[in-house]
């Protein structure tokens, strides 16, 4: 159990010297890590409640989820009965539910068929039991009711949260944020933290948007006063202007924003205005070089989140894939509609519903309590070992030493986000390392109570200590994994750095201090132990 070979010992030192060499970034400036080489540059990254910065917790609207999945439904019964030639009256969602009549009493069974073939098992868990998308039931007198289960919509919320980050995510990273944390939080939630960000305005003004961005026609054979009053087409509606002013605009969407491939800020030649250039992949190119060469002469209006910010005269076909968006913008404006250009449509509105701001001053006031907290634990801890111990006291407070270098090597090499929870977390894998060689040198104590020679007691402390051992830090791990399975946020910072810290401490506690101690016992041959 002493016995290292050359080969043995040195892997030993090099793996913790190495892992402790990935935290000397964090003693370095930021701008100084950034000459280094890429693979050089990883390091610990500050939580909000250290270095300060924005929160915000948002909210998916569960109505507009739920009326969009109505609506969804309603054009797929329009669409299946219409391939189907089965005639059909009063087509209308109310409540959780789209209700349509058909014409003839001898298609409803047909009619009931196939719109059955719209109803879907759910995904996950609830496909188990059976639930599907659609309840599809005859109500008689030639009704057929469609229902949307909670199941259904919960499932769509579900959707909708996913496909929510992964967009709040492309947003919030081209503000050139460091390191936010963006996460799921219960069922219609979703938690956003930007370290370093003191006034969220502008990250408000970004996630607030839903930036759903259509092509439409303006429909000037109807003016926006007659349509104040309520004489207006079926087939349009009235939308606001940025400027204040409203214009008619067709409903029929001729493309979306979805086509986008980039969108990127720039300067009008003429008027030096800025202004948003875009692009469009190959579909949509080929949509909007149809719609210009269909209109020109005529008005065709950007509409975003249903508030038209253009409507430019269609001077020529536009074929090329490519147009430019003008309309009173600032330069920071014009970045932010590219920003949410760019970055993609949120499939449903968000609403702040808690925002916070930690300010720099409170984040370094927990710093330095928190190294307060760290530096009169760990002396104590020192202390007592060498006052205990004393030779291997000393032993054991290289080795904690060692631990927690190590500790902060591998979240930098992680590039993690070092929190206040995550410092209380490697407070405490500092007890749990010194715990390890307690009872190890326990173990060694009562060896040579019962006769053992120095070396020998060495030998059998380090052999009988280690099943304990092991024992007691595999189960503090499965904690710490559990911690960080269920946990969000501050939990999972410090289950992060608690599971770290006991896979260091089994390291040291059977590597390293034992490499000492066997190095002292070839060195010395001691006839006594000096416990």
């Amino acid at each position: 159990m002493l016995y290292f070979t050359r080969w043995k010992a040195l892997a030993i030192i090099l793996t913790a010297l190495l892992v402790c060499l990935c935290a000397v970034p964090n003693f370095f400036s930021e701008a100084r890590v950034k000459t280094w080489p890429v693979w050089a540059q990883r390091h610990l990254v500050l939580g909000l409640d250290l270095q300060g910065g924005s929160y915000l917790l948002l909210e998916v609207d569960s109505n507009y989820v739920k009326k969009e999945k109505l609506d969804t439904v309603r054009d797929d019964v329009r669409r299946v009965l219409r391939e189907a030639k089965i005639g059909y009256t009063g087509l209308n969602a109310r409540n959780d539910a789209v209700e349509v009549h058909i014409s003839r009493e001898n298609e409803v069974q047909p009619a009931l068929a196939k719109l059955r073939e719209l109803s879907q098992p759910l995904g996950g868990l609830l496909g188990s039991n059976g639930q599907r998308s659609l309840e599809v039931t005859d109500s008689g007198n030639g009704t057929i009711r469609l229902t949307v289960p909670q199941a259904a919509i919960t499932d769509r919320i579900r959707q909708t949260i996913e496909q929510s980050i992964q967009i709040v995510e492309r947003r919030v990273n081209q503000l050139g944020t460091v390191e936010p944390v963006i996460q799921r939080q219960g069922t219609d939630r979703i938690l956003v933290q930007v370290p370093g960000l003191q006034d969220p305005t502008r990250l408000k003004q970004l996630l607030g948007k839903t930036a759903k961005m259509e092509f439409r026609m303006v429909d000037e054979s109807v003016s926006p006063d007659a349509a104040a009053q309520g004489r207006i087409p079926p087939e349009d509606e009235l939308l606001p202007e940025v400027n204040g002013q409203k214009l008619v605009i067709k409903k029929q969407v001729l493309v979306s924003g979805g086509d986008l491939s980039d969108a990127q800020t720039g300067f009008d030649q003429r008027s030096g205005e800025p202004v948003v250039n875009f692009k469009f992949n190959s579909t949509g190119a080929r949509k909007f070089a149809q719609a210009t060469t269909e209109n020109v002469g005529q008005r065709f209006a950007i509409v975003l989140d249903n508030q038209v910010i253009s409507a430019p005269v269609i001077r020529e076909p536009i074929i090329g894939g490519q147009g430019q968006i003008s309309g009173s913008f600032t330069v920071q404006s014009a970045n932010d509609l590219a920003i949410l250009l760019r970055a993609g449509a949120l499939p449903a509105p968000l609403t702040v519903i808690e925002e916070r701001t930690v300010g720099p001053g409170l984040g370094q006031d927990s710093i330095e309590k928190g190294e307060l907290a760290a530096y009169v634990g760990s002396i104590m801890v020192i202390v007592f070992m060498l006052v205990t111990y004393r030779l291997f006291g000393l032993f054991a407070n290289i080795a904690v030493t060692v631990n927690v270098a190590m500790i902060f090597g591998l979240l930098s090499l992680l590039n993690a986000t070092l929190t206040l929870p995550g410092i209380a977390g490697i407070v405490l894998t500092v007890g749990i390392a010194v715990d390890s060689n307690v009872l190890i040198y326990e173990r060694i104590r009562e060896e040579i109570r019962g006769g053992r020679n120095a070396i020998s007691a060495i030998d059998a402390g380090f052999k009988r200590a280690l099943a304990t051992i092991l024992d007691s830090n595999i189960t503090t791990f499965i904690a710490a994994a559990v911690l960080f399975y269920i946990g969000t946020g501050p939990v999972r910072g410090f289950a992060v750095t608690l599971g770290i810290g006991i896979l260091t401490t089994v390291f040291t506690a059977f590597t390293l201090t034992r490499l000492i101690v066997a190095g002292w016992v070839r060195w010395k041959r001691p006839q006594s132990v000096p416990i």
